[in-house]
């Protein structure tokens, strides 16, 4: 069961990093941890399938104040 004083907040397509600790901000929250993960695409190059990192998925965890 998650805790009411932690949410998650995720950086949305075109928002920064800053627009995200804003609305975290808003919301009466302070970053406490980040996870940062990449995305991948599958292509084929010479017959081989290959997976490309193509984008990040950066996520806070905030504290309520």
């Amino acid at each position: 069961m998650a805790s009411k004083n932690k949410k998650t907040f995720e950086v949305q397509q075109g928002e920064t990093i800053y627009d995200c600790l804003d609305r975290m901000k808003k919301e009466g929250y302070t970053p406490v941890r980040r996870f940062e993960k990449p995305v991948f695409t599958e292509k084929v190059v010479n017959g081989k399938k290959e997976y490309i990192p193509t984008e990040r998925k950066i996520t806070f965890e905030g504290k309520k104040l």
